[in-house]
């Protein structure tokens, strides 16, 4: 019975929590969002497209499991009334996933690039986080317990894999991170990232102009680990990972998701092996 009930509790690594997703409607939020509620979470799902959104709440189960938030994470008061319409629907705040994203067009000369693009993917790139991370603060400071997430990417680290703009708002991610993870580690809340490779997602496909597929095939070609392919599934399991009680020590950190292609320099070929091997 001991065994069972071990197994029971690893199973469900999320179990009696409550989860806030920004950008939950598609790609690497809604992947996270369904593996959440699998291990146990309640989730809200927090987008600006509402039949996406709804359409994953009913695939959680309903309301009883999830609830879709229309939420512009660039407005202060829509960010202000997703965290607490969470908190009114399930009771509290454990997890806030500030995932949502934008990419400028693919424009990467600094000569082509307009100011108000640039603004545009800080808006919500940016400040959206920033404004997940201060809200969700705001409920999780007085329960004194929680745990802050967002996406980042391996821009965050690598200079001429983005366009500015992108680039400039990865590396803000993971320095409001790093000072957040400071702020509130008095009060026992957890603030990490996530940073992945290139892969398919709309958002992804949309940036670049094509299918998943093609996007997948070139990506192979240029990452560093081989026989692989990163999905959504593994930013989500990234993700269950940093939010769950087995990173109780862990906050601060950058978590890269990219087979080593961030520390990777491609100038040196001291182990390539021949062809035949």
């Amino acid at each position: 019975m001991a065994t069972s009930s071990v197994l029971s509790t690893m199973a469900k690594r999320l179990e009696g929590k409550v989860a806030l997703i920004t950008g939950g409607a598609s790609g690497i939020g809604k992947c996270t969002a369904k593996l959440f509620s699998e291990h146990g979470a309640k989730v809200a799902i927090a987008d600006i497209q509402e039949d996406l959104g709804s359409a994953v709440v009913d695939s959680l189960g309903g309301p009883s499991n999830s609830t879709y938030l229309h939420c512009d994470v660039t407005n202060e008061e829509h960010v202000r009334n997703a965290v607490d319409k969470t908190v009114e629907t399930f009771g509290k705040l454990d997890i806030m996933f500030a995932n949502a994203g934008i990419a400028d067009d693919n424009k990467p000369r600094i000569a082509d690039n307009a100011k108000a693009d640039f603004e545009r993917v800080l808006s919500v790139n940016v400040t959206g986080v920033f404004l997940g991370m201060k809200h969700a603060a705001r409920v999780m400071v007085p329960a004194r317990r929680g745990c802050i997430l967002s996406t980042s990417s391996v821009s965050s680290t690598l200079a001429g894999a983005a366009s500015h703009a992108y680039a400039a708002s990865k590396h803000a991610v993971f320095g409001l991170t790093k000072n957040l993870a400071v702020e509130l580690g008095q009060f026992g809340i957890r603030v990490n990232c996530v940073s992945p490779y290139a892969m398919a997602t709309p958002l992804a496909t949309k940036f670049v102009g094509v299918n998943d597929e093609d996007l997948e095939n070139t990506m192979n070609t240029l990452a560093n680990l081989k026989g692989v392919t990163l999905k959504v599934d593994d930013v989500a399991s990234a993700a269950l990972f940093l939010a769950s009680d087995e990173a109780k020590y862990i906050s601060g950190h950058n978590l890269f998701i990219d087979g080593g292609f961030s520390i990777h320099n491609s100038a040196f070929r001291i182990f390539q092996y021949p062809e035949s091997n």
